[in-house]
């Protein structure tokens, strides 16, 4: 008989319906493959439930906050259970973008410059009174600003030029803004959604998800998929919306630069100490320049989502990279 496995999803973030569609697709795959499996919405009767049902590994299928953060990770070690994805440390790291962005740097690994904000340098050490120096600290407009610890683009806001700028009043959540204080404004509505906010450099290129397999010597990097979204950004309706954005399976880049994105892709998921999958997001300028954004440690496995594409497009079926994620924390324990 196969292993039992839990299949955690839902939760209260606000990627909880996202979760949910992909722990129902890995909860298909996984019983057609004959495990025993236990589909969890994260409740506060999760340990209870965990501890009585005693499964044989947790599959992590939680999205955003709570999940992808190394919250349900360390809860998962403290009870003794094999889970699939990445530890605590490599979570945390990841999650927040102002520290992975840091660690990027301090590695050489390109990534677009930025500056970090949090509430409470607003409230409490004014930090608005110098909004006027952002732009030029980060290398002029098209800005981007989203919160820090947050996923699926949730809050991201493109900033074109100030001459750009002038007009009608507009919605700020995943478009060009048109008000008359844009960055403050941006700021604020990505600091709806958590306590740190980013404003990064926007990078013109080609927009890309490249996703890793395993750790160590049985690290595989899969094809990267290059993201075109029509309305020329890639926000949370262009992630979940069938037909509102083309994908590029590999991405249309020079050999050099597939190389490049590998290269990155690689480097990313050791430094930050990643095992299982993750998913790093990358930018491709026109002269071949590749930038790194961010990394994900729990990617989508919704129909939409951009790991089951490159591994689609690698000759892995949905069924297989399912089973492989699990058998790399199942056999941890072996």
């Amino acid at each position: 008989m196969r292993e039992k496995v839990a299949v955690l999803m839902g939760g209260r973030s606000l990627e909880r319906d996202v979760s949910l569609r992909s722990g129902e697709r890995v909860c298909a795959a996984l019983t057609g493959l004959g495990y025993r499996v236990l589909g969890l919405d994260v409740t506060s009767d999760l340990v209870s439930t965990l501890r009585a049902e005693q499964p044989d590994a947790c599959y992590v299928a939680l999205h955003g906050r709570y999940g992808e953060d190394g919250t349900i990770q360390e809860l998962l070690e403290f009870l003794g259970i094999p889970y699939t994805g990445p530890g605590v440390t490599a979570s945390s790291l990841a999650w927040d973008k102002a520290v992975s962005k840091r660690l990027f740097a301090q590695a050489g690994i390109p990534t677009p410059a930025w500056v970090a904000f949090t509430a409470d340098a607003f409230k409490d050490a004014g930090a608005a009174t110098a909004l006027d120096l952002v732009a030029a600290s980060l290398g002029g407009y098209p800005l981007v600003v989203k919160p820090a610890e947050q996923g699926s683009a949730l809050g991201l806001t493109k900033l074109a030029s100030p001459v750009e700028m002038q007009g009608d009043a507009g919605d700020s959540r995943g478009g060009v803004s048109h008000t008359p204080a844009p960055l403050a404004e941006a700021l604020l509505d990505a600091l709806s959604y958590g306590d740190k906010a980013l404003v990064e450099k926007w990078v013109d290129g080609a927009e890309l998800a490249v996703s890793v397999l395993g750790a160590g010597s049985d690290m595989r990097v899969l094809p990267p998929v290059e993201i075109e979204a029509k309305s020329g950004l890639f926000d949370f309706n262009a992630m979940y919306t069938m037909g509102e954005t083309d994908y590029f399976v590999p991405a249309r880049l020079a050999p050099e630069v597939l190389s490049r994105t590998e290269e990155l892709a690689r480097s990313v998921h050791a430094l930050l100490g990643c095992r299982g999958v993750s998913r790093v997001d990358m930018v491709a300028e026109p002269d071949g320049a590749v930038w790194v954004l961010e990394c994900n440690t729990c990617p989508g496995m919704t129909e939409t989502s951009l790991l089951p594409m490159a591994a689609e497009a690698a000759g892995v079926g949905f069924d297989e990279l399912v089973e492989t994620i699990l058998r790399d924390a199942l056999d941890r324990v072996r």
